[in-house]
């Protein structure tokens, strides 16, 4: 199983958010989600931890920054995705794809592509790291 960088935000479906989380004071894991063209559903959640860091102004306090989750899609890939306690400046999602796993035999017949899409964004991310 071969584990692909990918480091892009993806934009979470309207209103997909799991709202018990949420009042945990977690961020509510999206129940699907979009990245390059493609539509990707969480099938199952297989591990989720906090990443913590120092706090920025010298107090000693430490905060967490971000919240991981290492989700199986229905698409059949595993992928880590983290949610940003604290939103970038330069805006945009707060939800990033970090790397993706194809948990399912290469170049097999029945490969399914993203619902929704022509396209693969999984197989053209794994080739451009392959061209480098």
């Amino acid at each position: 199983m071969n584990e692909t960088f990918i480091g892009h935000a993806i934009k979470p479906d309207d209103m997909s958010f799991s709202v018990s989380a949420m009042a945990t004071g977690k961020p509510g894991l999206p129940q699907g989600f979009s990245w390059k063209g493609g539509r990707f559903s969480v099938l199952e959640v297989l591990e989720e931890w906090k990443e913590s860091g120092a706090c920025r102004h010298g107090s000693g306090e430490r905060y967490v920054r971000k919240h991981w989750y290492r989700i199986k899609t229905t698409e059949h890939h595993e992928m880590s995705i983290y949610f940003e306690r604290q939103g970038r400046s330069s805006g945009g999602s707060r939800w990033r794809l970090y790397s993706i796993r194809d948990t399912e035999k290469q170049g097999g017949a029945n490969r399914r592509q993203p619902s929704g899409s022509e396209e693969n964004p999984v197989a053209e991310a794994a080739a451009s790291r392959r061209s480098t």
